[in-house]
């Protein structure tokens, strides 16, 4: 009777250990992490310059803008147009302006209709800088700013670092770094249309 006991209770060492590595293994692995969503937002904006170092023409400040709405994560059919200049096509003008059409990525909110199309996203890092992207120059610093304040809060970002510095009429001292985390789309959703106009 001892042996048989003995037996048993071997079986039972021997047979334990492994059918806990398979509960353990699982319990290891990581839960799979939901991809972040977002429903696509539609905004205009009339962007109106104001600086003192740096004197643009409508089109060129149009140029510049789009620049920074796509280094931001708007989507790329995102359009800048000139604004009316009296100067004209390719001059320079103390009131330059340009009238923003773009679509950004939100979180989808309470009120966001069921049928709102939703596309997988990512929090992509930017760093704006003199020369990051290639066509932003130091004398673009009061654009940035500019673009900061007023464009950049239609962008759902988090991570928001700002050094950048503008002397008005020089460039020495002036200093363009801005780095956020912006809600862009994902590689595979990046070129998707929203289902309905705004997708809201």
């Amino acid at each position: 009777m001892n042996s048989r006991w003995k037996l048993a209770a071997l079986a039972v060492i021997v047979l334990c250990p492994a059918l806990l590595v398979p509960i353990a293994s699982l319990a290891d692995q990581p839960a799979a992490a939901t991809p972040d969503v977002g429903v696509w937002q539609k905004h205009e904006h009339s962007f109106r310059y104001m600086g003192f170092t740096s004197t643009y023409s409508c089109d060129g400040l149009a140029d510049k803008l789009k620049l920074l709405l796509i280094a931001a994560g708007a989507r790329r059919d995102a359009k800048s147009q000139a604004g009316a200049c009296a100067s004209g096509f390719g001059r320079p003008d103390k009131f330059a302006n340009a009238t923003l059409t773009f679509y950004t990525l939100a979180p989808p909110a309470a009120d966001t209709p069921a049928d709102a199309k939703q596309v997988n996203a990512v929090w992509r890092p930017v760093a704006l800088s003199a020369r990051s992207p290639r066509e932003l120059a130091l004398g673009d610093c009061e654009v940035v700013e500019q673009f900061r304040n007023s464009v950049l809060p239609m962008f759902t970002t988090r991570n928001v670092v700002n050094h950048t510095t503008c002397v008005p009429n020089q460039l020495s001292g002036s200093n363009i770094d801005l780095r956020f985390e912006s809600l862009a789309a994902a590689p595979s959703a990046a070129h998707a249309a929203p289902a309905q106009p705004g997708g809201t």
